[in-house]
């Protein structure tokens, strides 16, 4: 029978534990070898009779969201109770305001679950799913599933006041000696993607040209904008975006040893730049104001638009530039 305590350790147990009610916490603590028991958890040793639907832990901080987003609006569409695996909690906890409740790993086990694979955009079908215990996969991020849901989707991934207030002193110390300062979010996805977008997917990453028109229109549109620049790749975007006006600022070590600490700036800015990428696409989301991204960087016979649709992840009030293709025929990219 479920019941509840607020002070005492539950070692591991020999059955399933399922933890109905886990709230977010700022730091998370380890599954194993034991379990804080918080004053709102309660505990079954069975699977719950009304059903479970849960959702693949998979990739990292934007896809985890995706797949946050998309279990809670699915679920709630088919009327039944989502949870999350401890993995999924792990990873956004202590960011947000999270309150889907966990799934031990020891319940999942033994659960008959109907695995059902989701595409990146939302379709009629996905209204109906049958089944109680529905174990959702794939990389879904897409507005299409949950935007309907928009204001309980902010409030999910709304901060930790720590996270908040952090994000928050460093933007206020760009400040300067500026009155009527505009923060810009610039996220410029790298890393993987320069080879993997070329060699697998016949598409390019956002080049120098690409940011330097972004940033044109947001000069162009406010007095006293100021850029914070996010990037797993830092070394390049020195190199490559002007900074002669005063009004860039490089942030974070670029080695995405701290993606939480960045993807809370960009989110607490008033618009955002992004290029390609989930982290960007969320961030952009959370930001709210004007967004502006790296449109058609594929070219048309790539087998990325199977499984992509531009129409589904990007907001149709969100700006796009076109990405320059030319280096792809060169040979050039990246």
């Amino acid at each position: 029978h479920p019941f509840s305590c607020s002070s005492f350790y539950l070692p591991i147990h020999p059955f399933p534990i399922f933890l109905s009610t886990l709230p977010s916490i700022p730091t998370l603590p380890s599954i194993l070898p034991s379990i804080p028991i918080l004053p709102s958890i309660h505990l079954s040793i069975y699977p719950s009779p009304q059903g479970m639907w849960t959702v693949n832990s998979a990739g990292r901080l934007g896809n985890q969201m995706g797949e946050y987003a998309t279990l809670y609006a699915l679920a709630k569409m088919n009327r039944r109770q989502a949870y999350i695996l401890p993995e999924m909690h792990q990873q956004l906890a202590p960011l947000f305001r999270i309150t889907l409740p966990v799934l031990s790993r020891f319940m999942a086990s033994r659960i008959p679950w109907k695995d059902y694979e989701l595409h990146d955009w939302m379709t009629e079908e996905y209204r109906h799913i049958e089944g109680k215990y529905i174990w959702l996969t794939g990389y879904p991020c897409s507005w299409t599933f949950y935007h309907h849901l928009r204001q309980e989707i902010l409030q999910e991934f709304s901060f930790h006041d720590h996270v908040k207030e952090e994000a928050n002193r460093y933007l206020a110390g760009l400040r300067g000696q500026r009155w009527n300062v505009t923060y810009v979010g610039v996220h410029v996805r790298r890393g993987d993607y320069v080879r993997v977008m070329t060699k697998k997917w016949k598409g390019v990453v956002a080049d120098k040209a690409y940011l330097e028109k972004a940033m044109g229109y947001f000069r162009a549109k406010y007095q006293e904008p100021v850029f914070v620049v996010t990037s797993n790749g830092m070394e390049w975007c020195r190199e490559n975006i002007d900074t002669s006006r005063g009004d860039v600022y490089f942030s974070g070590d670029g080695k995405e040893s701290s993606p939480g600490r960045d993807f809370a700036l960009l989110a607490h800015c008033n618009h955002t730049i992004m290029t390609i990428g989930t982290f960007g696409i969320w961030a952009s989301y959370l930001a709210g104001g004007e967004t502006v991204y790296l449109a058609n960087y594929t070219l048309p016979d790539s087998h990325f638009l199977e499984i992509f649709k531009p129409w589904a992840t990007f907001l149709p009030e969100w700006i796009g530039i076109d990405a320059d293709l030319s280096p792809l025929r060169s040979g050039t990219s990246g």
